[in-house]
């Protein structure tokens, strides 16, 4: 008796810890502060989509491009996160992309890291004016 009972003493202790649930889903980080924010994010400073399209599109088909076709594609692409902005901001509390909070218009990089393709859609939150870095690195400074 006392055999079995230490038996099942030691698979008890040793089976406690497993747990077949993923512990951090990938949704858990796309959270209902985060869809407010991404909102905001949208509304105020979805009008950055005009000079960075500029910029694009001048650097890939050249500068009269960049200020006609640059300029519009800007545009449109401002009017559609002001959109998105607004419908989120309504919307924030409540899960409405298939459950979750993720964004409905991520097309670009499935990984979120870097943006493969800026022409099929837009990224979660709008482009930074400036130097845009991806890739972090460590450097001393004096």
């Amino acid at each position: 008796m006392k055999k079995a009972l230490t038996i099942a003493a030691a698979i008890l202790c040793t089976t406690s810890g497993v747990m077949a649930d993923i512990q951090a889903p990938p949704g858990s980080t796309f959270t209902s502060t985060r869809k407010l924010g991404r909102a905001i994010s949208n509304i105020l400073y979805g009008i950055v989509e005009v000079p960075e399209q500029i910029f694009r599109k001048s650097d890939q088909y050249g500068r009269k491009a960049g200020w006609s076709y640059g300029a519009l594609d800007g545009g449109r692409r401002a009017f559609k996160r002001l959109g998105y902005g607004f419908y989120e901001l309504v919307t924030f509390h409540c899960p409405t992309y298939h459950g979750t909070f993720k964004p409905p218009y991520q097309k670009c990089g499935e990984d979120a890291r870097i943006e493969m393709n800026p022409h099929d859609g837009l990224s979660e939150f709008p482009p930074t004016l400036g130097a845009e870095s991806y890739y972090h690195t460590r450097s001393q400074q004096w």
